[in-house]
């Protein structure tokens, strides 16, 4: 006997409940809900949740709760990102954690194991005199989970800075049009930096779970703004082309997209062409009990077309990204 059981990540993109907006959150259910529910999660990596203000109350996940609503994920284990007084979650673009197990604790990271790089902007007008810190908008959320009395499954979700240029202090004409090649350039270094120094801190969360286990289970998913040769993925993943160390292999992290046939391993597609930004890497003590993987990108809508705005489009810009596992009983 054995259990099986599926991961997945979402980028579920703005899910939100504002009066007047449109697509409604009525309307990006109906597209919403049937994608959730195909996926037959058991576990399941959301981005993009913002949160809902009522009268006295503490910032909550009204929409999502909504959304899942008549779903096996209604009565999951829930874990999410939370401001730093841990009162409320985050106005926007909160990491969210289902599972059907236990979810024994949670954690979120924002530069407790890399602290923000300090740098000047160089194309800033007025010109920058001094460096300023360059910390990252959102935390590493992890999530530990029981999946049988001795066994602990360390799931990571991440959501890391997306690949648009971070705005320079007046080289900007509007949110469109940038004044000079050199200020576009610089914001997309920033950009750049903020995201390789996730992914930084993303690799020292793992290597300190390893130290406190060197088998330990451990699943990094989310959305990494990052196609897999990229330098975020090459960070976290640490393969021993990259570190010429082979006592270092067992720590490696396996993406589990390489058992997808290549023409149809995307998640998002721009200007035409299939990007594959949304990931699940596994730890190579996991790696024993996977199976398969799937990516639902059949409806998938080009999102940089002139005409795909939300309302035509309710969906989201990403494909949920699943993969399969099979524990066997000796593992419970």
């Amino acid at each position: 006997m054995s259990t099986r059981f599926r991961i997945a990540t979402f980028n579920v993109e703005n899910l939100d409940d504002k009066p007047g907006e449109l697509p409604s959150l009525d309307t990006r259910i109906a597209v919403l809900r049937p994608q959730l529910l195909r996926l037959q999660a058991d576990i399941l990596c959301l981005q993009e949740i913002h949160g809902q203000e009522t009268p006295g109350q503490p910032r909550q996940l009204l929409a999502l709760r909504k959304l899942l609503e008549n779903t096996p994920y209604s009565t999951y284990h829930v874990a999410s990102t939370m401001t730093a007084d841990g009162k409320q979650v985050y106005d926007e673009r909160n990491l969210v954690i289902l599972s059907r197990f236990e979810i024994i604790a949670a954690e979120q990271y924002k530069h407790q194991f890399v602290p923000p790089p300090a740098y000047r902007l160089i194309t800033a007008n007025p010109p920058e005199t001094q460096a300023a810190d360059m910390t990252w908008e959102r935390p590493i959320l992890h999530a530990r989970i029981r999946l049988g009395d001795t066994t602990t499954l360390h799931l990571i979700n991440i959501h890391l800075k997306s690949k648009l240029p971070t705005d320079i202090r007046g080289q900007k004409i509007d949110n469109y049009t940038w004044r000079s090649i050199s200020g576009w350039a610089e914001g997309f270094f920033v950009s750049s930096l903020k995201r390789v120094g996730q992914a930084l801190e993303v690799r020292r969360v793992i290597d300190t779970l390893f130290d406190e286990d060197p088998a330990a289970l451990i699943a990094v998913g989310g959305d990494f703004n990052a196609d897999l040769d990229d330098v975020p993925l090459e960070a976290i993943r640490g393969d021993v082309e990259n570190t010429g160390n082979a006592a270092l292999g067992l720590r490696n992290m396996v993406p589990c997209e390489r058992t997808i046939p290549e023409p149809a391993r995307f998640s998002l597609i721009h200007q035409g062409r299939g990007n594959m930004l949304d990931h699940l890497l596994i730890s190579r003590s996991l790696l024993a009990f996977y199976r398969s993987s799937e990516i639902h990108n059949e409806v998938l809508h080009d999102e940089s077309a002139a005409f795909a705005d939300d309302r035509k489009f309710p969906e989201s810009d990403h494909a949920p990204f699943i993969a399969e596992f099979e524990l066997p009983d000796m593992f419970h």
